[in-house]
């Protein structure tokens, strides 16, 4: 099984929800910043997104004003 087929974690945590604390932003403000349903921008929270778009990642860094790193790390 190659690896975008194993549906094991993925060993990458979102920390979106941390940041939008840190910033006293809720997920709909979010969503309305960068154009994602606040669906998509759950799944991406709760650590269940299988992929996600470069463009998305960088909508969410510009409205968070953080890097890549800041959102995504090591499980």
């Amino acid at each position: 099984m190659s690896p975008a087929e194993d549906e094991g974690p993925s060993g990458i945590h979102c920390r979106l929800d941390e940041l939008l604390a840190e910033r006293g932003m809720t997920l709909t403000r979010l969503s309305e910043l960068v154009g994602v349903s606040v669906v998509n921008l759950s799944v991406l929270k709760n650590d269940r997104a299988r992929a996600v778009r470069f463009s998305t990642l960088a909508a969410i860094c510009r409205a968070l004003d953080c890097e890549v790193g800041d959102l995504l790390a090591r499980a």
